[in-house]
């Protein structure tokens, strides 16, 4: 390293609160990646509430590692954050990837550590490198040679499992560590699965291996989901982020946090503002995360007793059905200059087809509500591409910008950006729309709504494919992002090309239950629910969701019984389910927009 590079670290970690430097005699040394920059990982709250779980162990001292762009180029040795350490002198090393496109800089990273990209390719010699996180959770298969074990789904409860495993069984033997992973529930060792041809098979065609189960924390009070670093040199450096509840059970088609989190899970009133009081001595400013947070069933109280403590209030965006008034009249007292609505589809047929269940009355009511708290932007949220989309659903989304238009005053922004489809979703079978009838679609957006005074932001079709091709992909897209030298389209696609394979292998429609390279994840959501979910998306009808609040029903099979009958002692009670998505709530009163 530079010494410029390392004086850069000790500035960055001088002007940080709450990083942890430990001695490293006698203990594990992990370094805890995230593959973007310092200024988009530190926005992270699993990499923090990781990196407090590793150094909480005593034996473990865990340092922070992110992607050096343009290191691998320069030549400059991979180090870690707190000590400045070659990456390659740690014994675990271990990702934390939340987003497909970061595949790219995960091998970037492994080539700038000078460690062998190929798991198949490392020994004892080698740190061990684990995986996890949302991004690659669900489907591991296109970076599952990287990885010697990859856990799958929550990792909070699973990291002193992890922890003990490798410390008591030792890494003198690679061989002999990685079948003691493989034991651990929750631990994919990918070298143990051979391939992937059409089915899951053994090198000898035998029997499918076993399936990966899914991990989810049960009891999520047990584990402080808030933040543990503080730092102004990232997007939210300004924020204590608090994760309020987690999960969704809204069951949205396209959504896979929604599937991924089952069930929906909360953390309680009292200790969140206990933690909110503790956060409020190192910023002014509350970030409330969760994939739905006006969902909260206490979320009025919430915002009520977070603004009594003094804090300012952040969201990333808000439900309409209903919405919480003092969540947004906290925000703009807090000010906040963007309340961002989600309305996701522009008719409500379409919204039926994805099953996002909020009426154009619920969401204009909105409206009027950002505008009579005076907030000077309001920004809605669209995908485009939806399956089953036409040509009136594009025109839904403009009346409905137009509409929103006419009752708000002030700046009005949308972001029509592409529909992904994923793994382990309703629509995990359906094909992505091609990128010529994305562009027509946004650059029809774009003129009905420029016009009007309408800032409108369009994602790029182009790269929206290839992140498809990467959460559809297998183990062939392993040697391609080997493949690839530097970072665009054209390069991805020649590499594609070089090793027999295009975008459209992936990309394109399946038979709807044939087997799938991810179905070595077992979800938890069985294979009926999701046939159950995507024939009545194709008849455009709304479909069941689990509010946290609900108990006995198993209709979609992440629960089980001690769960569902947790509220009841343990004894089986009559189901509130199965609930339709409409049944969320109760139907919301006309918003009282300034009392």
């Amino acid at each position: 390293m530079t010494w410029n590079k390392t004086a850069e670290a000790r500035q960055i970690i001088g002007q940080e609160i709450g990083a942890i430097i430990k001695d490293w005699g006698g203990k594990l040394p992990v370094a805890l990646a995230y593959p973007n920059s310092y200024y988009v990982g530190m926005s992270s709250l699993a990499l923090q509430i990781l990196y407090t779980r590793f150094n909480a162990h005593p034996r473990v001292v865990c340092e922070r590692v992110f992607w050096d762009k343009g290191g691998h180029q320069a030549r400059r040795p991979l180090r870690s954050l707190e000590t400045q350490q070659r990456v390659d002198e740690f014994a675990v090393w271990g990702f934390t990837i939340s987003y497909e496109m970061d595949y790219f800089n995960v091998v970037e990273m492994l080539r700038q550590a000078g460690v062998p990209p190929l798991a198949a390719e490392r020994d004892q010699r080698w740190p061990l490198l684990i995986a996890g996180g949302p991004g690659i959770t669900m489907n591991p298969e296109p970076m599952a040679p990287f990885f010697d074990a990859i856990v799958i789904g929550e990792a909070e409860e699973v990291v002193d499992t992890l922890v003990e495993t490798i410390l008591d069984v030792g890494d003198d033997d690679r061989g002999a560590l990685l079948a003691a992973l493989d034991r651990i529930e929750g631990v994919y060792v990918p070298q143990l699965v051979l391939e992937w041809r059409g089915r899951w098979v053994d090198g000898n065609d035998g029997p499918a291996p076993r399936r990966i189960k899914r991990l989810w924390v049960r009891e999520l009070e047990r584990f402080p989901t808030i933040s543990s670093l503080y730092t102004s040199d990232t997007e939210f450096g300004g924020l204590h982020l608090m994760e309020i509840a987690r999960g969704c059970g809204r069951g949205c088609r396209f959504c896979l946090a929604g599937y991924v989190y089952r069930p929906p899970r909360e953390q309680p009133l009292e200790l969140l503002l206990d933690w909110a009081r503790e956060g409020l001595k190192h910023r002014d400013r509350i970030g409330l995360i969760s994939a739905a947070v006006s969902d909260h069933s206490q979320i009025d109280e919430l915002a009520i007793g977070l603004r009594q403590l003094g804090a300012k209030l952040s969201v990333s965006s808000m439900r309409v059905d209903p919405i919480s008034v003092p969540l947004v009249r906290g925000l703009r007292e807090s000010g906040a200059q963007t309340l961002t609505i989600a309305p996701e589809a522009g008719s409500q047929r379409l919204r039926d087809v994805i099953n996002k269940t909020q009426t154009e009355q619920q969401i204009l009511e909105a409206v009027d509500l950002a505008d009579a708290l005076d907030f000077p932007q309001l920004k809605l949220y669209f995908m485009i591409g939806h399956p089953g989309e036409n040509e009136d659903d594009v025109q839904g989304l403009v009346d409905l910008t137009l509409a929103a238009k006419g009752r708000f005053r002030r700046r009005l922004v949308i972001n029509a950006t592409p529909y992904v489809p994923k793994a382990h979703t309703p629509f995990q079978w359906e094909a992505m729309t091609d990128s010529a009838t994305f562009e027509r679609r946004q650059k029809f957006i774009q003129r009905s709504l420029g016009r009007h005074d309408i800032a409108v932001r369009a994602d790029s079709p182009q790269w929206a494919a290839v992140q498809a091709v990467l959460a559809r992909g297998d183990r062939r897209l392993a040697p391609v992002l080997l493949e690839m030298e530097r970072l665009s389209i054209a390069a991805f696609d020649r590499a594609l090309a070089v090793h027999g394979l295009s975008q459209q292998d992936f990309i394109g429609a399946r038979e709807t239950g044939a087997p799938q390279p991810w179905d070595i994840v077992e979800s938890g959501v069985s294979s009926s629910f999701y046939l159950f979910e995507q024939r009545r998306a194709r008849r455009a009808e709304t479909g069941l969701s689990c509010p946290p609040t609900s108990s006995g029903c198993l209709t979609c099979g992440t629960c089980d019984t001690d769960w569902a009958y947790r509220d009841n002692g343990g004894v089986p009670v009559k189901s509130k389910g199965p609930w339709r998505a409409q049944d969320w709530r109760p139907a919301a009163a006309p918003i009282p927009l300034l009392g």
